[in-house]
């Protein structure tokens, strides 16, 4: 019974990982990497002002101006928004992907280590049940 709680939360937790956490990565690394392209392109080309079309939604556009690049907004989720500088900018989207990244590292190892256990109890009740090895293991194969 044991075995079978420990492999429906590795089931839980590497649907976590593949359908929550590898998609939230590969967004955020995606918009990061455009805003860390924008950012740079504003300070390679010196801009101090900018005149642009934003998407207010449903595909509807405004022109919008802004009068000073020096200081940017950026989503930090949860509806926050945070004004920083090109370079907090810049740190900010560095530590957000390492965060993301060590998160998706932290659940593979716990999702190894549950598998791992798993295994340990499946032999266990093998030896105490005096099955032949390849019997239960085709049976409990995860």
């Amino acid at each position: 019974m044991d075995a079978i709680n420990k492999q429906e939360k590795v089931r839980r937790y590497e649907e976590f990982v593949d359908n929550r956490l590898k998609p939230d990565l590969v967004h955020a690394i995606a918009e990061s990497s455009d805003l860390r392209r924008n950012i740079e392109n504003l300070e390679k080309n010196s801009v101090t002002s900018l005149r642009s079309l934003v998407n207010l939604g449903s595909e509807v556009y405004m022109q919008a101006e802004v009068p000073d690049t020096r200081h940017i907004i950026v989503d930090v989720g949860l509806g926050f928004h945070v004004e920083f500088t090109w370079s907090e900018a810049l740190n900010y989207i560095s530590a957000r992907e390492k965060k993301l990244a060590g998160q998706i590292e932290e659940y593979t190892r716990l999702i190894a280590s549950i598998k791992a256990q798993i295994k340990m109890v499946c032999e266990g009740i093998r030896e105490l049940l005096q099955l032949p090895a390849d019997s239960f293991r085709r049976e409990r194969d995860f």
